[in-house]
């Protein structure tokens, strides 16, 4: 199995002075091509602020993270652009849809904004909205959607790249009981029918059960 991330002794402090907060401490873990791991903790445990770090959304940190073979900490700003543009999705417990789009525009934005024709995006998009169950709804503006079908709109713009990996925090947070399981069904389809590497920060027992192996951060240490 190849591995697409690895996490090796990495440290996160917040702070200054007299008000240090040590929120990670020489942290170490890997995901392999094709798993989907689900990082767990207590609140404050550590597990966004990794995940971050792993998406370069923090460069701020001591040891160092590979991703895709690249470590990301010694990238410079466009090359690390480059890299979350064609190897990363991010899906985010708030959907961060823009609200003046319809649902095909939102998916279709990262991709546009990278220089993509629509032509050339075409065939991509339809095969991913009706992965996502969003086929009839892609003329639809996200306020006429419910929570789970914003939240489908948002992984289908995270796929639309095909990228190596997704990579997810709290992705079912502000849904209820029945969005939580739809989403995490496919996530979990993605997973075993796509081949699609995910690495979802959750608090919930229920969602971690989707992935194929949990991690633990306790006391900012990796556990599993």
């Amino acid at each position: 199995m190849n591995t697409i991330i690895e996490v090796n002794n990495v440290s996160k402090t917040f702070g200054k002075n007299t008000s240090l907060n040590q929120v990670l401490d020489n942290a170490c873990m890997y995901v392999g091509e094709g798993e989907f791991v689900s990082l767990m903790g207590a609140s404050g445990s550590g597990k966004s602020t990794l995940l971050y770090l792993i998406g370069g959304l923090d460069r701020e940190f001591d040891g160092k993270i590979t991703l895709c073979g690249k470590d990301i900490g010694s990238l410079k700003d466009r090359e690390l652009s480059k890299l979350r543009l064609q190897n990363m999705g991010f899906v985010f417990q708030f959907y961060n849809l823009v609200m003046n789009l319809n649902v095909e525009d939102n998916i279709l934005l990262p991709a546009t904004i990278n220089g993509k024709k629509r032509s050339e995006l075409k065939k991509d998009l339809d095969d991913i909205l009706s992965i996502t169950g969003l086929t009839e709804k892609r003329k639809a503006m996200p306020s006429t959607l419910s929570g789970g079908q914003q939240q489908r709109v948002a992984i289908a713009r995270a796929l639309l790249g095909n990228p190596a990996v997704i990579l997810a925090d709290e992705p079912t947070g502000n849904l209820d009981s029945k969005s939580t399981r739809e989403i995490m069904e496919l996530f979990a389809r993605l997973n075993k029918e796509k081949g699609m590497t995910i690495l979802q920060v959750t608090h919930s027992d229920e969602c971690a059960a989707y992935g194929t192996r949990t991690v633990r951060i306790d006391s900012g240490k990796t556990v599993g």
